[in-house]
């Protein structure tokens, strides 16, 4: 498939968000950026296309399609605005993706049709304002009383938090257990104990929703357990494999649009008598963008298609997301250099691109942790 072309639906799913991109999306990018305004009529619209619920069962409403069908979408989606892209993807990866492997019978039934009919958005809460990257220091807490569970802590820099319904969070009975201690429960925004905290300002990504979550007594009915007990940090690791390939193909989408914008800058600008796109310098840029944006998107590709297979993929998903993040950046760097001081005005997208590349070489881990998690898988390979 890779060598050649796309499945039909696959095809299709793709055409359809690469005109909705380019007709809304990037239109109104800049405009989302500046105001940093959640653009909630385009998540709506995208409801309407049926792309909230692109894993969901079709049982429940979804279009019950496989990760590389998410990918792909996700790629035309983050080229049009990666404020929108993110808001997606955690959308259907880190929500959707746990409740669907993880979740029983009964929860799906009452989560998914929310979920793939947008009335709901979801959202995911690890990091907390201590721990990023020790998942297993996590320090907010959870303990049994009768039928329900009660959460106590603050969540940070959630994606989608403000305006989410249903929410997959983690919680120890016992930070000394690490590991150990840690459980998944599936939140929704109306428990009593529930509330929102402080607003994010942030260097890039502006027009997604990024919050604090504070949980006072948040009670939780024990049916909303994800998984078994104990099983959490299981759960978060499962789903943050997914979730690289989802900021993978984000940083896909980054480049491809860093690229796009390159070559029209260069194609209509002259400079000593000749187009810029015929110059050396100017040339060996477009050639290197391009180059390591389809290896980038390859990688992608190749992670999604093992996780469709069922077969191990962590790795293959830290190499994605390594490689997609570090070109995301170096493509919005090298278009900024191609663009010179006309890239650096509000009113070229180049800018907004540059601020916006930054986040895929932190968020899902940082560039430093995926090359822990590739190191550790090739290891035991040599020997």
């Amino acid at each position: 498939m890779l060598g050649t072309s796309l499945p039909p639906a696959h095809a299709k799913l793709q055409q359809i968000c690469r005109e909705f991109a380019d007709e809304v999306l990037i239109p109104s990018a800049d405009l989302h950026d500046r105001e940093e305004s959640y653009p909630a009529k385009i998540v709506e619209r995208l409801a309407n296309l049926g792309l909230m619920g692109i894993l969901a069962p079709k049982r429940y409403g979804g279009m019950e399609m496989d990760n590389l069908g998410l990918t792909i979408a996700l790629e035309e989606i983050n080229r049009g605005c990666a404020s929108t892209g993110v808001t997606l993807s955690v959308h259907n990866s880190l929500l959707s993706g746990p409740l669907l492997h993880f979740g029983t019978e009964e929860q799906q039934k009452n989560f998914f049709p929310r979920l793939a009919s947008g009335e709901a958005l979801g959202a995911y809460a690890i990091t907390e304002p201590n721990h990023g990257s020790d998942a297993v220091a996590i320090e907010t807490t959870c303990r049994r009383d009768g039928d329900d569970w009660i959460l106590n802590g603050t969540k940070a820099w959630i994606t989608n938090g403000s305006h989410a319904g249903i929410i997959i969070t983690f919680a120890t009975v016992d930070p000394a257990l690490r590991s150990k201690g840690i459980n998944a429960f599936v939140v929704e925004s109306s428990m009593p104990g529930f509330s929102v905290g402080k607003k994010e300002k942030k260097l890039g990504i502006r027009a997604s929703d990024t919050v604090q979550l504070v949980f006072e007594d948040l009670r939780v009915p024990a049916a909303n357990l994800l998984g078994e007990e104990g099983q959490g940090f299981k759960i978060a690791m499962h789903t943050l494999d997914g979730g690289r390939i989802g900021i993978a193909t984000q940083a896909v989408g980054i480049a491809q649009a860093c690229l796009d914008a390159t070559v029209k800058f260069a194609e209509r600008h002259e400079m000593f008598g000749r187009k810029l796109a015929d110059n050396q310098l100017a040339s060996n840029k477009i050639a290197n963008m391009a180059t390591r944006t389809e290896a980038a998107r390859l990688l992608t590709y190749r992670a999604a298609m093992l996780k469709d297979a069922g077969l191990p993929h962590s790795r293959e998903a830290s190499m994605a997301k390594l490689s997609a993040s570090e070109i995301a950046n170096d493509a919005a760097r090298m278009a900024l250099e191609v663009h010179g001081g006309a890239g650096l005005g509000r009113q070229n997208p180049v800018e907004r691109l540059f601020r916006d590349a930054k986040i895929t070489e932190i968020y899902e881990g940082t560039s430093q942790i995926q090359r822990l998690v590739i190191s550790r898988h090739v290891r035991p390979d040599r020997g």
